[in-house]
């Protein structure tokens, strides 16, 4: 398993924003490497919630790939349009970060939407055990704890198997620990595990409005 650093600078000192590369995205990065052979030189990258998107288009802008346009599916589709017209002018990838969705993004602009059609679909998808193992170690890290080998076997074999899922776990378990003033431990883990499944449950008995 690998990590891409982006070259950011942080006043604070903290660390730089890290990304994880596993099953979920590493097409998606190897894509980047060959941007200058995507159709009309521009791509669509989509994923699940918090599964690292904006980090993506950041590091891709950051490492001088091409332009990104970060939540372009929520901005207004002539601003977009024209950032497809000056890909083609410059011949410079343009990367179009947009939320998943099923059936994907389809642009009302009919000038647009055509144009994006033909654009290259980019997805990243749900990390496997090793992958979810790596972001839950990561997550903790940026709390200032860690998870050992034990810890993060019995976490990724009931944790959610989603990005939003293992970030949502160690807030759980930074939470417990905290109000509990003691380490990270089996119980506290086991907690947070409940904790979580016990939400989703209850979330599924609630009547929904349709």
């Amino acid at each position: 398993m690998r990590q891409i650093a982006l070259p950011l600078g942080d006043p604070a000192g903290r660390a730089p924003p890290r990304i994880i590369i596993g099953n979920a995205n590493a097409a998606v990065i190897d894509s980047f490497g060959r941007a200058a052979t995507w159709p009309f030189h521009t791509a669509i990258l989509s994923g699940p919630e918090r599964s690292g998107k904006s980090l993506l288009a950041q590091w891709f802008e950051e490492a001088g790939l091409g332009d990104a346009l970060d939540d372009a599916d929520r901005i207004d589709e002539a601003e977009v349009f024209h950032a497809w017209n000056r890909a083609q002018a410059s011949e410079r990838p343009l990367l179009l970060v947009a939320r998943a969705r099923e059936g994907g993004w389809k642009p009302q602009l009919p000038d647009l939407a055509s144009r994006l059609g033909a654009a290259l679909k980019l997805t990243i998808e749900a990390p496997d055990e090793a992958m979810l193992g790596e972001l839950i170690a990561l997550y903790a890290e940026l709390r200032n704890f860690r998870l050992d080998g034990a810890a993060l076997a019995y976490l990724v074999q009931r944790s959610e198997r989603s990005h939003l899922g293992a970030e949502r776990l160690v807030e759980v378990i930074d939470r417990l620990s905290l109000e509990r003033k003691q380490p990270p431990t089996l119980s506290v883990w086991r907690e947070a595990i409940e904790e979580l499944t016990g939400s989703a449950r209850s979330e599924d008995r609630e009547p929904r409005l349709l």
